[in-house]
């Protein structure tokens, strides 16, 4: 569970912990899939770097909670409280055919398995869509070993949140694929915070994992995609 916090700007957000049990590879998922998105032109909560002292644990009544600040001292990831949001559900909500097919065109690019009618991790906010919740992208990351593999991994559309809205895929394909490139992918990993990614095993420094996950997201886009869904899924509920 995040926690909402007041920063020093006097802002509220959404607190994704550092020392949670998904580990600080869950927030470089958050990071990087979040930035891409944005650049692509979804809309995610604006991503910030949160510093939290673990003193504070010590006004925190609740021992889960105090555990939890304590092991999250330090970098911490926010995201921007969308106040009045809703929770998206598909059965109450109707989604622009175009804009659905290119949530599940990026969702199939990063390998999001945490976007299901049952857990959709939508907000709708000013008569929009917004994503949160990327943590569970990026799965690559947890055996680099074997991260060659996963660039040709089809995604299973088959719960998806949006499958029952989503129109063509290929005209996403087409759209949003070429605007991915090396470029906006640095871009997008310069801005994990480099204590999460220091002394991952087999790489010599923060730069190198940078690197790194540019290079897989780059080769999981160079064709075939026939990681894509062959058609939407189909409406099951």
């Amino acid at each position: 569970m995040p926690g909402l916090v007041e920063a020093d700007d006097h802002r509220l957000y959404a607190l994704k912990w550092s020392g949670a049990a998904q580990g600080p590879k869950a927030l470089v998922a958050e990071v990087l899939a979040g930035r891409i998105a944005q650049a692509l032109g979804l809309a995610v909560p604006e991503l910030v770097r949160i510093d939290l002292d673990p003193v504070l644990a010590r006004s925190e009544p609740e021992q889960q909670i105090q555990e939890q600040m304590r092991a999250s001292g330090g970098v911490n990831v926010g995201l921007a409280f969308l106040s009045g949001a809703f929770n998206f559900d598909p059965l109450c909500f109707q989604v622009d055919p175009e804009q659905a097919a290119r949530v599940l065109w990026f969702d199939a690019l990063i390998g999001n398995v945490d976007r299901s009618w049952r857990n959709p991790n939508l907000l709708v906010a000013d008569g929009r869509l917004h994503l949160i919740d990327h943590g569970a992208s990026l799965i690559f990351h947890h055996h680099w070993a074997g991260a060659a593999g996963w660039t040709r991994r089809p995604y299973d559309a088959g719960d998806h949140a949006l499958g029952r809205f989503a129109g063509d895929l290929t005209a996403a394909d087409a759209e949003l694929a070429p605007r991915v490139t090396a470029e906006l992918l640095t871009a997008a990993a310069d801005a994990i915070p480099e204590e999460f990614l220091l002394d991952e095993p087999g790489f010599e420094h923060p730069a190198a994992v940078r690197a790194a996950y540019v290079a897989q997201l780059l080769a999981r886009l160079a064709g075939p995609r026939d990681w894509l869904p062959a058609r939407s899924a189909e409406a099951t509920r």
